[in-house]
């Protein structure tokens, strides 16, 4: 008997799983973030770099005015392309919550900076543009878990979508309608009666 008359038929491709699925999402949302994270630390780093150069001031009091100029710059960036999907209706209380989270980041990020500086007395350029540096990553690492978390909520409708097209299975009805054609024609309830032929 060939196999094409065996009644097999190819077994339908497994949709991913929830977990690779929100797996995928937090990689593309670190990307974002990363992208621009990348673009703060670098206003960050130069505008630090150019007050210390133009003015007078101490080590942490130029770090501080540079890193709230970043904090400005990554507000329009989060909210308008890292978290631009996310939930828009309570714009007040989320800069409210952005601002204190970021103010929390400021102190991580210029704590390390003031340690090292008046601490253990490394404040030279390059000492402080890498403690300044490490200092922002450490503050990163607080800010993307605080932002995602707290400030840019997602949308409730994020944790259907997050189990991404399975439309099938949620709209009501749905598989009714794709099972109706395959169901059997109802047989009649008064059959014909064949007539019997007499002599």
């Amino acid at each position: 008997m060939g196999r094409g008359s065996s009644g097999l038929h190819a077994a339908p491709p497994v949709p991913r799983s929830a977990v690779r699925q929100r797996f995928d999402r937090l990689v593309r949302e670190v990307a974002k973030f990363g992208a621009v994270g990348g673009a703060g630390l670098l206003v960050n780093l130069l505008v630090f770099n150019l007050v210390r150069h133009v003015t007078d001031l101490q080590v942490v009091r130029a770090s501080v005015i540079a890193t709230v100029v970043a904090i400005v710059f990554n507000y329009v960036g989060f909210r308008y392309f890292t978290y631009r999907d996310r939930d828009k209706s309570r714009r007040t209380k989320e800069l409210g919550l952005f601002l204190l989270f970021s103010v929390v980041g400021l102190v991580i990020e210029n704590g390390v900076l003031y340690a090292a500086t008046y601490g253990f007395g490394w404040d030279s350029p390059l000492q402080s543009n890498i403690f300044k540096f490490l200092g922002i990553g450490i503050a990163t690492l607080f800010r993307f878990w605080s932002y995602r978390t707290w400030v840019f909520r997602a949308l409730p409708a994020d944790a259907d979508a997050e189990s991404d097209e399975e439309p099938a299975a949620a709209a009501p009805g749905a598989e009714s309608f794709l099972e109706a054609p395959r169901r059997a024609e109802p047989e009649p309830e008064n059959p014909p009666r064949v007539r019997q032929r007499v002599g």
